[in-house]
């Protein structure tokens, strides 16, 4: 491929540094300083670590001890794209000491990061921002929003049919006894046709280990992590995990329920769930942070105002390699447009793509081509890329350009019928 810019070659004055498990504590350290946090390194070394150190990276300082920047990726061999799956890498633990901030590292650490995702051919890197500001200079595209609530306990809900026949059992959190199902309920219900495309699991052995890790310092004053489990005669359908905090207010009970992920099989075991976590004794509301546009609550809930919904950024792609990861999904209506991309970091993106491919199908083929009837830059794709934005509101924020016949064919293909989402954060 053509040379990267930016140029993964660290800035005059600083080099980069071999990373391995040894140097953790320098890691966690340099974390410390880009994230401010209570706990020290020492009680953080005691925390299991969601890194394999073969994807990290840092850099140093000529004059200074310690390390300047870090960032790492997470693999992710499987990526939900629609339709289909692909390798992607899953930017993170991006940071940059303060001492050292504007003087390039971070425009140096994306282009080692792009260099690696190229030799491991992963097409797309996908993130979830700690600012939302940062990584569109770089090609990063929105391509997923989800929702927070604060339902008040007792919310109503309309009814599903077999709800009630629906067996829920309420248990503490058990690695040992819980985290091989939870892994596998949660890619099943993701990969129901026709798919969440971006509904990243946790595949890795650090990223499993991480998500039981439970220290009681990062708890808020919450209970451990508990769990709902959910079964229909047909066997395991569901898991809702959640913590409560027990509070008061003038001599009321004014508890919270804190969910973190609530995954389904069908809509009467979400409803079965849901009914559950809005009814415990002693409290008032209960939250939940990432949940998708689209997801069946938002349809269930009688009084979603109530809930009082703040909608935020959730993935970000980047297109390492156009044409692998447009061969990769699959189309919800036929189309044959060709693309104009320009790129300003990844020289080999740039030009005009012509995709052809047949609705729902691996009937997909992207080639060079000469004229464009579509025009837009590789931060746009990315926004387009899980089918989460339409290119026809992209066209009217000015983000996109064609004829309107050709835009719409575009939103009509690159859409897909469930939006793009992930449950957790990385």
């Amino acid at each position: 491929m053509a040379p990267i810019t930016p140029n993964p070659t660290p800035p005059n004055g600083f080099s980069d540094v071999e990373v391995t498990e040894e140097l953790a504590a320098n890691f966690l350290a340099l974390d410390t300083w880009a994230f401010p946090m209570s706990q020290g390194v020492p009680e953080l070394l005691t925390w299991a670590s969601p890194l394999d150190w073969s994807r990290a990276r840092a850099l140093r300082a000529a004059d200074r001890d310690g390390l300047a920047a870090i960032h790492a990726s997470y693999a992710f061999s499987r990526f939900p794209v629609p339709g289909a799956t692909l390798a992607a890498a899953g930017l993170t633990w991006v940071g940059v000491h303060p001492e050292f901030r504007r003087r390039g590292l971070l425009t140096s650490m994306i282009g080692t990061h792009f260099a690696d995702c190229q030799a491991r051919n992963e097409a797309i890197s996908v993130l979830t921002a700690s600012e939302p500001a940062i990584y569109g200079r770089f090609g990063y595209g929105l391509a997923s929003r989800t929702v927070a609530l604060t339902l008040p306990r007792g919310a109503a809900l309309r009814p599903v049919p077999g709800s009630e026949r629906v067996s829920v059992s309420f248990e503490v959190f058990d690695a040992a006894k819980h985290l091989a199902l939870v892994s596998e309920l949660h890619e099943h219900c993701g990969a129901i046709a026709p798919g969440r495309p971006g509904w990243a699991t946790r595949e890795t052995p650090q990223l499993q280990q991480f998500f039981v890790d439970d220290p009681e310092s990062v708890r808020d004053g919450f209970e451990s992590l508990r769990i709902l489990l959910a079964h229909t005669e047909h066997g395991p359908s569901g898991y809702a995990l959640f913590r409560r905090k027990l509070d008061w207010d003038a001599g009321q009970p004014s508890g919270l329920v804190a969910v973190s992920e609530v995954v389904a099989g069908d809509p009467a075991t979400l409803h079965a769930l849901w009914s559950r976590l809005l009814d415990f004794d002693l409290t008032h509301a209960v939250t939940i942070r990432l949940v998708q546009l689209d997801d069946p609550l938002l349809s269930l809930l009688v009084d979603l105002r109530a809930t009082k919904p703040r909608v935020s950024d959730n993935l970000w792609v980047r297109l390492i390699d156009v044409p692998a990861a447009l061969a990769a999904r699959r189309y919800a209506a036929p189309v044959d447009l060709t693309i104009a991309v320009s790129d300003e970091l990844l020289a080999d993106n740039a030009g005009i793509w012509r995709v052809q491919a047949e609705p729902f199908s691996d009937n997909v083929s992207v080639t060079r081509a000469d004229d464009a009837q579509i025009s837009l830059d590789v931060r746009e794709l990315g926004s387009l890329y899980l089918g989460g934005s339409s290119a026809s509101a992209l066209a009217q924020a000015g983000l996109l350009t064609g004829s309107a016949e050709d835009v719409q064919q575009l939103s009509a293909a690159f859409g897909w019928p469930l939006q793009p989402g992930v449950s957790w954060i990385f």
